[in-house]
Protein backbone atom coordinates (compact mmCIF):
# COMPACT_ATOMS: atom_id res chain seq x y z
CA UNK A 1 0.00 0.00 0.00
CA UNK A 2 1.39 3.38 -0.97
CA UNK A 3 2.12 5.81 1.89
CA UNK A 4 -1.01 7.69 2.90
CA UNK A 5 -3.44 5.11 1.44
CA UNK A 6 -6.08 3.19 3.41
CA UNK A 7 -7.65 -0.07 2.20
CA UNK A 8 -11.37 -0.09 2.98
CA UNK A 9 -13.25 -3.38 2.52
CA UNK A 10 -16.95 -3.02 1.79
CA UNK A 11 -19.68 -5.67 1.87
CA UNK A 12 -22.66 -5.10 -0.42
CA UNK A 13 -25.65 -6.94 -1.89
CA UNK A 14 -26.70 -7.45 -5.50
CA UNK A 15 -30.44 -8.04 -5.55
CA UNK A 16 -33.73 -7.51 -7.34
CA UNK A 17 -33.54 -6.58 -11.00
CA UNK A 18 -29.89 -5.59 -10.57
CA UNK A 19 -28.95 -9.27 -10.32
CA UNK A 20 -29.05 -9.19 -14.13
CA UNK A 21 -26.13 -6.75 -14.28
CA UNK A 22 -22.85 -8.14 -15.56
CA UNK A 23 -19.78 -8.00 -13.34
CA UNK A 24 -18.36 -5.12 -15.40
CA UNK A 25 -21.62 -3.18 -15.03
CA UNK A 26 -21.49 -3.70 -11.25
CA UNK A 27 -17.91 -2.42 -11.20
CA UNK A 28 -18.90 0.72 -13.12
CA UNK A 29 -21.94 1.29 -10.90
CA UNK A 30 -19.85 1.10 -7.72
CA UNK A 31 -17.23 3.40 -9.22
CA UNK A 32 -19.93 5.97 -10.00
CA UNK A 33 -21.33 5.53 -6.48
CA UNK A 34 -17.92 6.24 -4.92
CA UNK A 35 -17.67 9.42 -7.00
CA UNK A 36 -21.19 10.56 -6.11
CA UNK A 37 -20.40 9.86 -2.44
CA UNK A 38 -17.37 12.18 -2.79
CA UNK A 39 -15.06 9.60 -1.24
CA UNK A 40 -11.33 10.45 -1.21
CA UNK A 41 -10.40 7.46 -3.38
CA UNK A 42 -6.89 6.69 -4.56
CA UNK A 43 -5.99 6.48 -8.24
CA UNK A 44 -3.71 3.88 -9.82
CA UNK A 45 -0.45 4.94 -11.40
CA UNK A 46 0.61 4.26 -14.94
CA UNK A 47 -0.49 5.02 -18.49
CA UNK A 48 -4.23 4.62 -17.80
CA UNK A 49 -4.96 5.77 -14.22
CA UNK A 50 -8.30 4.76 -12.69
CA UNK A 51 -9.99 4.40 -9.31
CA UNK A 52 -7.99 2.01 -7.12
CA UNK A 53 -10.39 -0.77 -6.22
CA UNK A 54 -10.53 -4.58 -6.39
CA UNK A 55 -13.38 -7.07 -6.32
CA UNK A 56 -14.11 -10.56 -5.12
CA UNK A 57 -15.12 -13.40 -7.46
CA UNK A 58 -17.59 -12.27 -10.10
CA UNK A 59 -21.25 -13.22 -9.88
CA UNK A 60 -22.83 -14.75 -13.00
CA UNK A 61 -25.52 -12.64 -14.68
CA UNK A 62 -28.87 -13.46 -13.08
CA UNK A 63 -27.39 -14.62 -9.77
CA UNK A 64 -28.11 -12.46 -6.74
CA UNK A 65 -25.59 -11.94 -3.95
CA UNK A 66 -26.20 -11.23 -0.26
CA UNK A 67 -22.59 -10.71 0.87
CA UNK A 68 -20.33 -9.53 -1.97
CA UNK A 69 -17.10 -7.60 -1.37
CA UNK A 70 -14.83 -4.99 -2.88
CA UNK A 71 -11.79 -3.08 -1.64
CA UNK A 72 -11.48 0.66 -2.14
CA UNK A 73 -8.20 2.44 -1.45
CA UNK A 74 -8.57 5.97 -0.06
CA UNK A 75 -6.02 8.75 0.31
CA UNK A 76 -7.55 10.11 3.50
CA UNK A 77 -8.63 8.23 6.60
CA UNK A 78 -12.30 8.48 7.55
CA UNK A 79 -14.02 6.39 10.25
CA UNK A 80 -15.36 3.38 8.33
CA UNK A 81 -18.98 4.23 9.13
CA UNK A 82 -18.72 7.57 7.30
CA UNK A 83 -17.80 6.26 3.81
CA UNK A 84 -20.31 3.43 4.33
CA UNK A 85 -23.14 5.91 4.97
CA UNK A 86 -22.08 8.12 2.07
CA UNK A 87 -21.92 5.18 -0.31
CA UNK A 88 -25.29 3.81 0.87
CA UNK A 89 -26.90 7.17 0.10
CA UNK A 90 -25.34 7.21 -3.37
CA UNK A 91 -26.24 3.65 -4.45
CA UNK A 92 -29.55 2.10 -5.56
CA UNK A 93 -31.14 -0.37 -3.12
CA UNK A 94 -30.21 -3.31 -5.37
CA UNK A 95 -26.50 -2.60 -4.76
CA UNK A 96 -26.74 -1.57 -1.13
CA UNK A 97 -23.56 -1.64 1.01
CA UNK A 98 -24.01 -3.01 4.53
CA UNK A 99 -20.58 -3.11 6.24
CA UNK A 100 -17.16 -1.51 5.94
CA UNK A 101 -13.86 -2.15 7.72
CA UNK A 102 -10.24 -1.23 7.11
CA UNK A 103 -7.96 -4.17 6.31
CA UNK A 104 -4.21 -4.59 6.00
CA UNK A 105 -2.66 -4.35 2.57
CA UNK A 106 -0.63 -7.44 3.50
CA UNK A 107 -3.78 -9.54 3.01
CA UNK A 108 -4.17 -11.30 -0.35
CA UNK A 109 -6.63 -9.97 -2.90
CA UNK A 110 -10.29 -10.83 -2.50
CA UNK A 111 -10.29 -12.79 -5.75
CA UNK A 112 -7.43 -14.97 -4.50
CA UNK A 113 -8.60 -15.32 -0.88
CA UNK A 114 -12.29 -16.08 -1.47
CA UNK A 115 -12.38 -19.68 -2.69
CA UNK A 116 -15.68 -20.93 -1.27
CA UNK A 117 -19.24 -19.83 -2.02
CA UNK A 118 -22.53 -20.67 -0.36
CA UNK A 119 -25.66 -20.64 -2.51
CA UNK A 120 -29.37 -20.82 -1.98
CA UNK A 121 -31.38 -22.15 -4.93
CA UNK A 122 -35.17 -21.84 -4.83
CA UNK A 123 -37.76 -23.76 -6.85
CA UNK A 124 -41.19 -22.18 -6.51
CA UNK A 125 -44.36 -24.18 -7.08
CA UNK A 126 -44.81 -27.95 -7.13
CA UNK A 127 -42.97 -28.88 -10.32
CA UNK A 128 -40.21 -30.55 -8.27
CA UNK A 129 -40.69 -33.05 -5.44
CA UNK A 130 -38.19 -32.96 -2.59
CA UNK A 131 -37.69 -36.72 -2.31
CA UNK A 132 -37.14 -37.13 -6.05
CA UNK A 133 -34.68 -34.22 -6.17
CA UNK A 134 -32.74 -35.54 -3.16
CA UNK A 135 -32.39 -38.96 -4.76
CA UNK A 136 -31.37 -37.57 -8.16
CA UNK A 137 -28.88 -35.08 -6.72
CA UNK A 138 -27.32 -37.76 -4.56
CA UNK A 139 -26.96 -40.01 -7.61
CA UNK A 140 -25.19 -37.25 -9.55
CA UNK A 141 -22.78 -36.56 -6.68
CA UNK A 142 -21.99 -40.25 -6.28
CA UNK A 143 -20.72 -40.40 -9.88
CA UNK A 144 -17.82 -38.26 -8.64
CA UNK A 145 -17.71 -35.86 -11.57
CA UNK A 146 -19.83 -33.55 -13.68
CA UNK A 147 -19.19 -32.60 -17.31
CA UNK A 148 -20.38 -29.10 -18.23
CA UNK A 149 -20.26 -27.36 -21.59
CA UNK A 150 -19.98 -23.58 -21.46
CA UNK A 151 -19.41 -21.30 -24.44
CA UNK A 152 -18.45 -24.23 -26.61
CA UNK A 153 -15.87 -25.59 -24.16
CA UNK A 154 -16.18 -28.74 -22.08
CA UNK A 155 -15.20 -28.77 -18.43
CA UNK A 156 -15.21 -31.77 -16.07
CA UNK A 157 -15.55 -31.01 -12.35
CA UNK A 158 -14.31 -33.31 -9.62
CA UNK A 159 -17.34 -33.21 -7.33
CA UNK A 160 -15.38 -34.50 -4.35
CA UNK A 161 -13.29 -31.35 -4.51
CA UNK A 162 -15.93 -28.93 -5.79
CA UNK A 163 -18.43 -29.74 -3.02
CA UNK A 164 -16.78 -29.36 0.41
CA UNK A 165 -20.13 -29.96 2.13
CA UNK A 166 -23.18 -32.11 1.45
CA UNK A 167 -26.07 -30.14 -0.11
CA UNK A 168 -29.15 -29.62 2.04
CA UNK A 169 -32.67 -29.67 0.64
CA UNK A 170 -35.74 -28.34 2.46
CA UNK A 171 -39.32 -27.61 1.45
CA UNK A 172 -41.71 -24.91 2.61
CA UNK A 173 -45.09 -23.49 1.66
CA UNK A 174 -43.58 -21.76 -1.40
CA UNK A 175 -41.48 -24.58 -2.82
CA UNK A 176 -38.08 -26.23 -2.42
CA UNK A 177 -34.85 -24.63 -1.19
CA UNK A 178 -31.44 -26.17 -1.89
CA UNK A 179 -28.36 -24.99 0.03
CA UNK A 180 -25.07 -25.66 -1.76
CA UNK A 181 -21.45 -24.92 -0.86
CA UNK A 182 -18.95 -24.95 -3.73
CA UNK A 183 -15.28 -24.18 -4.24
CA UNK A 184 -14.04 -21.50 -6.63
CA UNK A 185 -10.63 -21.12 -8.20
CA UNK A 186 -8.48 -20.89 -11.29
CA UNK A 187 -9.37 -24.46 -12.24
CA UNK A 188 -13.02 -23.42 -12.51
CA UNK A 189 -16.02 -22.68 -10.32
CA UNK A 190 -18.92 -25.10 -10.26
CA UNK A 191 -22.17 -23.21 -10.76
CA UNK A 192 -25.06 -24.63 -8.70
CA UNK A 193 -27.48 -24.49 -11.63
CA UNK A 194 -25.20 -26.81 -13.62
CA UNK A 195 -25.27 -29.44 -10.88
CA UNK A 196 -29.00 -29.09 -10.25
CA UNK A 197 -29.88 -29.11 -13.96
CA UNK A 198 -28.21 -32.52 -14.25
CA UNK A 199 -30.26 -33.77 -11.29
CA UNK A 200 -33.47 -32.28 -12.72
CA UNK A 201 -32.91 -33.99 -16.07
CA UNK A 202 -32.91 -37.35 -14.26
CA UNK A 203 -36.42 -36.75 -12.90
CA UNK A 204 -37.86 -35.18 -16.04
CA UNK A 205 -38.02 -31.67 -14.59
CA UNK A 206 -35.34 -29.94 -16.66
CA UNK A 207 -37.62 -26.93 -17.27
CA UNK A 208 -38.19 -26.19 -13.58
CA UNK A 209 -37.46 -22.54 -12.81
CA UNK A 210 -34.75 -21.88 -10.25
CA UNK A 211 -33.64 -18.66 -8.57
CA UNK A 212 -29.99 -18.60 -7.47
CA UNK A 213 -28.53 -16.44 -4.69
CA UNK A 214 -24.93 -16.49 -3.48
CA UNK A 215 -25.48 -16.03 0.24
CA UNK A 216 -21.83 -15.88 1.29
CA UNK A 217 -18.34 -15.62 -0.18
CA UNK A 218 -15.79 -17.23 2.11
CA UNK A 219 -12.12 -17.81 2.83
CA UNK A 220 -11.07 -21.42 3.49
CA UNK A 221 -8.33 -22.11 6.02
CA UNK A 222 -7.49 -25.71 6.94
CA UNK A 223 -11.06 -26.87 6.28
CA UNK A 224 -12.71 -23.99 8.17
CA UNK A 225 -14.64 -21.23 6.41
CA UNK A 226 -14.58 -17.56 7.41
CA UNK A 227 -15.81 -14.28 6.03
CA UNK A 228 -13.13 -11.96 4.60
CA UNK A 229 -14.07 -9.12 6.99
Amino acid sequence: MAPGEFRLRICYAKSGRLRFLSHLEVVHALERGARRADLPYAVTRGFNPHMKMAFGPALPVGTAGQREYFDLWMVRYLPAEEPLQRLAAAMPPGLAPSEAVYVSDALPSLSAACTVARYEVRFEGRDVEQAALEEALGAVIRTGELAVEHKGKAKVYDLRRSLPKEPRIESNEIGIVVELTTRMGQEGSLRPESLLSEALSRIGARNAVMTVTRTDTLVEDEGAFARPM
